[in-house]
Formats: C-alpha cells, sequence, structure tokens
C-alpha cells in the first residue's frame, strides 16, 4: 500500500515535469570532425544550450529554459522527500500482524504491542457407575423413588450426564513504550450480570527491569504450582482437590498489588490482595442445589456501599526454582507458598450473623456436574461472640516437579488451618501426585518467569499426510481432608487416568477416566442428606474436553 501511494506522488511529478513543450539541450562540436554532440569531451567545444522547436510552437527563452530547469530541481527534491518519508514510516509506524501463537498487533521499534487472546473448552462428562450406599437411609423414603435421597428437599442424589462449555474467555494483553504491560479478559461462563461479572485478569504491570515487576489490578493469588499453571496447559481436566478447594474456588483472581522477580532458573512472586467489592464475590452455595466450590463472602454479593462492611483481605507468597536443570528438558523444580486471609464476618444491630463467612466444598474432580459432595459449611454462623466465627486462614504449600525428556512427574501437598472463635487452628489438607509420559517424544515446557507449565508445541503437528501431533498419557492419586476438630466436611480420594492428543499448539483433545477410592461424608454434621448419600459410594466417571486457545 505504502508502494503504491509513492509510485503515485513520483509520478505524479513527473508527469508534471513533461507538461512543457519544449525541451533544451548543451551541443558539443568536435574540432576535427566537426560532428555533433550531447556530452562533454576531449576536442570538444560548447556551442551553447539549443530547443527543438515543433512546428508551430515558438521556441523558448533563455530565461524560461532556466526557470524550467529550476523547477526540475525542484520537483527532484519532492521525489527525494517522498522517499525519505516511506522509509520513515516502514522503520517506525508499520502495524503487522503475527500468527504465530494468536493475533498480535506491534510497532516495528517495538515501543507497543497488542494481543487477541482468547480459549473455548467445549467439556463432556458420563457417569458410568454411580453405587450410593448411603443414599441417606431409604431412598423408598423419597416420593421421587430410587436414586434420590431421603429428606434432601427432593433433590437427585446422583451425579448428571451432559455436555457444557467450561470456559469461553476473550481478551486483550499488550505492552506500552516496551515497559508497561497490560490485559485484560472476560469469562462469558462466568459472569452473573452484576458489576464485574466474568473478569478474571485486569491488570497494569510495569517492569523495571528484566527480573522485576510490580502489577496492579486484579490477578491469580501467587500461590501452588498447579495455581500458577493456566487451565489451558493442565495436565487433567479438572485442577486436582486441594487446589481447587483451597486455592482456585476462593476466586483466585483478586484484586491489589503484587510483585514478582524472576531469574532462570528461580522466581519469587508476592502480593497483597482484597475480595473485589461486587457482584462476582456473589456465592450462594448449596449442596443441595449442585452448586460447588469454596468461598469467602459466601453468602456475599454485597459491597461496602451496600452495608456488607469491610471486604476481606490476604497476603500470599510463593518462591520456586530449579536446584538442577541439565537442559530445558531435564531439570527439577521445588518451591513453596504461604498466605494468611483475614475473613468478612459481618452481624446485624442485635448481634445475630449476617453475612460473609468462608466454604470449603467441592466435588470429585468432576467437569460438568460439579456437585458439592464434600461441604464443611460455612463456618461463621450464629450470633455474634457465641457461635462460631472464623476469622482467619493460614495456608501453607510445598510442591515439586520433575522432567526428564518426554517423562515427567508432579506432586503438591496444601494444608489451610482455620482459626477464630470456637476454633482451634483446625487443619483441612490434600495433596496429589501424577506421573505424564509424551509418547511422541515431545517435553513438558516450562516457564521461568512463572514456575509453571507452557504451552506444547508438537514435534510435527497432525495432518492428513502423517502427522500425528503430540500423545501424552498420565496417571494420578488425589485425596483431600475436610474433617478436623469442629469441622465436618468429609473426605475423598480418587485415581485417576489421562490421555492428552495435541493437534497443533492450540487445540488439544483430552479423555480422563476418574475412580472414587474413597468417600466419607457420613459424620453426624454433614451438610446435609445429599453430601451423606455418597458416603462410601463408588463413583466412576469419564470426562472429555475439546479446547482451543489463542
Amino acid at each position: 500500500m505504502k508502494l503504491s501511494k509513492l509510485t503515485f506522488a513520483i509520478a505524479t511529478v513527473l508527469t508534471a515535469s513533461v507538461t512543457t513543450s519544449a525541451f533544451a539541450m548543451v551541443l558539443y562540436v568536435d574540432n576535427k570532425t566537426k560532428q555533433l554532440y550531447t556530452e562533454a569531451g576531449p576536442g570538444r567545444q560548447i556551442l551553447g544550450s539549443f530547443e527543438q522547436v515543433q512546428e508551430g510552437i515558438p521556441a523558448k527563452s533563455g530565461g524560461e529554459v532556466s526557470e524550467l530547469r529550476g523547477k526540475i530541481e525542484l520537483q527532484d527534491n519532492q521525489i527525494k522527500a517522498l522517499e525519505e518519508h516511506a522509509k520513515a514510516g516502514e522503520e517506525e509506524g508499520v502495524v503487522e500482524i503475527k500468527k504465530d501463537g494468536g493475533i498480535e498487533f506491534k510497532s516495528r521499534d517495538g515501543n507497543f504491542k497488542m494481543a487477541i487472546n482468547g480459549r473455548m473448552q467445549v467439556d463432556s462428562q458420563s457417569n458410568v457407575n454411580q453405587d450410593l450406599p448411603g443414599s441417606g437411609g431409604g431412598a423408598a423414603n423419597n416420593p421421587l423413588g430410587s436414586g434420590y435421597a431421603a429428606g434432601a428437599a427432593g433433590m437427585p442424589a446422583t451425579l448428571n450426564n451432559g455436555v457444557a462449555l467450561r470456559r469461553g474467555r476473550l481478551g486483550v494483553e499488550g505492552t506500552f513504550f516496551k515497559n508497561t504491560d497490560y490485559k485484560f479478559e472476560y469469562d462469558f461462563t462466568r459472569g452473573n450480570g452484576l458489576n464485574a461479572g466474568g473478569v478474571t485478569d485486569a491488570y497494569i504491570k510495569q517492569n523495571f527491569s528484566k527480573p522485576f515487576s510490580i502489577k496492579f489490578g486484579a490477578f491469580k493469588e501467587p500461590f501452588s504450582m498447579e495455581e500458577a499453571t493456566s487451565n489451558r496447559y493442565t495436565t487433567f481436566i479438572e485442577r486436582n482437590m486441594a487446589v481447587n478447594t483451597f486455592v482456585d474456588n476462593l476466586n483466585t483472581y483478586k484484586m491489589g498489588i503484587g510483585a514478582n522477580y524472576a531469574e532462570e532458573r528461580w522466581q519469587a512472586a508476592t502480593s497483597l490482595q482484597t475480595e473485589g467489592v461486587g457482584g462476582y464475590n456473589a456465592y450462594g452455595n448449596n449442596a443441595l442445589t449442585g452448586s460447588t466450590g469454596s468461598a469467602i463472602n459466601a453468602n456475599g454479593g454485597v459491597n461496602r456501599n451496600g452495608g456488607g462492611g469491610d471486604t476481606s483481605w490476604e497476603a500470599n507468597a510463593r518462591v520456586g526454582g530449579m536446584p538442577w536443570m541439565e537442559s530445558k528438558t531435564k531439570f527439577l523444580h521445588i518451591g513453596t507458598s504461604g498466605s494468611y486471609i483475614n475473613i468478612n464476618n459481618n452481624y446485624k444491630a442485635d448481634g445475630s450473623y449476617s453475612n460473609g463467612g468462608v466454604i470449603f466444598a467441592n466435588g470429585l474432580g468432576g467437569n460438568v456436574d460439579r456437585t458439592s459432595i464434600l461441604n464443611t459449611s460455612n463456618l461463621t454462623s450464629g450470633n455474634k461472640g457465641v457461635g462460631l466465627q472464623a476469622k482467619y486462614l493460614t495456608r501453607y504449600g510445598a510442591e515439586s516437579a520433575l522432567v526428564y525428556g518426554p517423562f515427567s512427574a508432579q506432586g503438591e501437598y496444601i494444608q489451610t488451618d482455620v482459626s477464630g472463635t470456637g476454633y482451634h487452628n483446625e487443619s483441612l489438607s490434600g495433596y496429589y501426585g501424577y506421573m505424564t509420559y509424551f509418547l511422541t517424544g515431545e517435553s513438558r515446557n516450562y516457564k521461568s518467569s512463572t514456575g509453571a507449565w507452557d504451552r506444547i508445541k508438537p514435534t510435527r503437528n497432525f495432518d492428513m499426510k502423517g502427522g500425528w501431533g503430540a500423545w501424552e498419557i498420565a496417571t494420578g492419586y488425589d485425596a483431600i481432608n475436610l474433617n478436623d476438630g469442629v469441622i465436618k466436611g468429609g473426605r475423598a480420594s480418587t485415581a485417576k487416568l489421562g490421555v492428552n492428543w495435541y493437534l497443533n499448539p492450540h487445540v488439544r483433545v483430552m479423555a480422563n477416566y476418574v475412580h472414587a477410592l474413597d468417600i466419607n461424608t457420613g459424620t453426624p454434621t454433614a451438610v446435609s442428606t445429599a453430601n451423606k448419600s455418597f458416603n462410601n459410594a463408588d463413583l466412576d466417571i469419564i470426562e472429555t474436553r475439546i479446547q482451543l486457545d489463542w
């Protein structure tokens, strides 16, 4: 496009130069041969300037010839200016589109960048076995018949089969003047129509040097390796139970300030964050309605302007690194995390409980029916000073991962201690471990700036000419215990198998098989009959996911 404009401009200048009707030239004569020449040379004498005169057109005077020469010189200068301007535009102002890894716009000098990101995850769940011996003491007492828990308000005790859009996100991210980064992302499956709705990341980050940066806004808590890994790159379809319950389901995208320092072989991150004020804290967790997940300000959805009081706040830190690194495909990662969370509890003028508190709840890794089989109920209840009041949480985590060519292994332990009125540092905990192997020879990709996993790039993308993409198999064990002291949320453990097919770096097909090894929800203080109905249940779940991201 620039070339055509420049060509047009030059053509315009040249056209103006040839509209004159006469052409002047300087002639020379050879002193010996008396031949005429248009160029100077040995033995040649200048005769003067002459013009070709067409019939009917008068010859130009010497003054007119000089004027014409001046115009030609001016036009030559204009052409040079146009060429220099076009060259400057190519060096500074051109925008290019990068299709490798997404759509990116950037200036050639690198001062400005903007990329469009997004993801779509289509999931399915099939519950191939649901033997529920603890169905509330007799399903015959339920007018809805078998498969429904007695006294559970007519709600089914079994898990449902189905297909769902697990995530649908769209966002932009980029850079201003090389040192200031930004990101804004919206998940259309999270929005509840109030205030922030489905906003996930929404921050501004200032890079003070290559290893050190500070960011402001909404971003993930720096806690846990699996949580630091994007759900686009996790090995299994759902994160393991301890990470989901103690980190992800508390709404890990919180508002605040964070700092990050990352070298090639180690990184450290810390943050001071609070609940976002408004709609995306609303959480009506209820085991009978099939909702799942932990929540702070669980009965919330109110902000300070609405009389909800101050929001919770927390301090987090995570440190990790590679004590052994032979290459990018042979290394050991270890890390640790810590967190202090102040819980928001609100009471009415008469001292009765209003809202706030915290709930820890989760399923068994289901990705469509996410019924909270394990559920602590709200840890704050009753009148102020008399009932239970969870005031703060302390979280601890340890993580490790090994990569050795196509083989990798990963494990984490997370503990959450509850303190407050009626509590004596009750400890809830969970852990997991799994192994993976790439049948096609690839290796897991490690991102040193975050101490987490990154995109897998197949050695050869899938095509109809012999390309198979990348194939990965995985197996793991997952356990969580929400029982301690006065807290009776249940415990569970599962075994998992997974197969991942990476058609190319941006399309992945996943299949998981989850088998319940142990489910214990039969304690007297279990949240509901629906939770009790899963006690000692024998469950087998098959999950699939088709994922596209850019």
